[in-house]
């Protein structure tokens, strides 16, 4: 996992002298290399042994390691990890802003693919290929997703159950049977509704897949099987149109996959299809 990337999913679970480290090497990715462990301690006013033991912590074997691997990546990404938006009034502004979203959004959803390992992705696959019942949720932004996945689902024949309404799909969790998933859509996972309706439905014997950012949070960590979102940016208008459109991309990855690991899966989506085209044309 690239060391942005790693420190990002982590910084929620660190100590807050760690936090101050994660968040300077964050904002700071491409000054790093000038910056020994000492003047990294003394930049922030902590130990060197912070620094070395932050480090060590990531799995490096030590400070310069980490900020080899950090300065790779920047290089590689050739932007510093930090998306520089131009200023309106600059000129062929309007065409450098297109492009800067969209250089933006690549980055996103490549990081996201690079979150989400094939066994992973392949596993959340088998349990919504062989679940008998599919639950989905989510409120608010994410609840548009959860209903449109949920309707791509039910086109491959698979039976959904869907709600935004926490009362109603409580009330639908006594239908959930052994071998049922809930998909749980939510942006930070840490809504207590959300832990409570998972852990019912583990109670019945299903499996809890949550769709969430790459951060440490509650639904993420109970649940059995886990898709993670990349979306950095250090505006924050910028960072949800970025974690809007790497999760319809992962989405639409896993839709694919759930269509070409199962042949009658794609008939049943093109027997749909040629059914709702004939109740459009009639």
């Amino acid at each position: 996992m690239a060391p942005l990337l790693k420190i990002r999913a982590e910084r929620e679970q660190m100590s807050a002298i760690e936090r101050r480290i994660a968040d300077f090497i964050l904002d700071n990715a491409h000054l790093l290399r000038d910056y020994s462990s000492q003047q990294l301690a003394n930049a922030l006013g902590i130990s060197q042994s912070s620094v070395v033991k932050f480090s060590q912590k990531l799995g490096f074997k030590g400070y310069p390691d980490l900020k080899y691997s950090v300065g790779s990546a920047v290089a590689l990404a050739g932007n510093g990890d930090a998306t520089d938006w131009p200023p309106e009034e600059q000129p062929g502004g309007y065409l450098l802003a297109a492009d800067t979203l969209r250089r933006a959004k690549s980055a996103a959803e490549e990081e996201t693919m690079a979150a989400n390992p094939q066994a992973d992705v392949e596993a959340v696959i088998a349990l919504v290929d062989n679940a008998p019942k599919v639950f989905i949720y989510g409120l608010g932004d994410d609840g548009l997703y959860a209903r449109e996945f949920a309707m791509r689902l039910s086109l491959l024949g698979i039976l959904t159950v869907q709600h935004a309404d926490p009362i109603l799909m409580t009330a639908n969790l006594s239908a959930a049977r052994p071998g049922d998933v809930l998909l749980v859509f939510s942006e930070f996972g840490k809504l207590p509704q959300l832990w409570q309706l998972s852990r019912q439905f583990q109670e019945v014997g299903g499996k809890v897949v949550s769709i969430t950012r790459h951060t440490a949070n509650p639904l993420r960590a109970h649940a059995d099987a886990a898709l993670a979102i990349c979306a950095h940016d250090r505006q924050p208008q910028i960072a949800q149109l970025l974690y809007r459109c790497s999760l319809q991309y992962l989405l639409d990855f896993v839709f694919v996959l759930l269509c070409q690991s199962n042949p009658d899966r794609q008939r049943q989506l093109a027997l749909n299809q040629e059914r709702i085209q004939h109740l459009i044309d009639n």
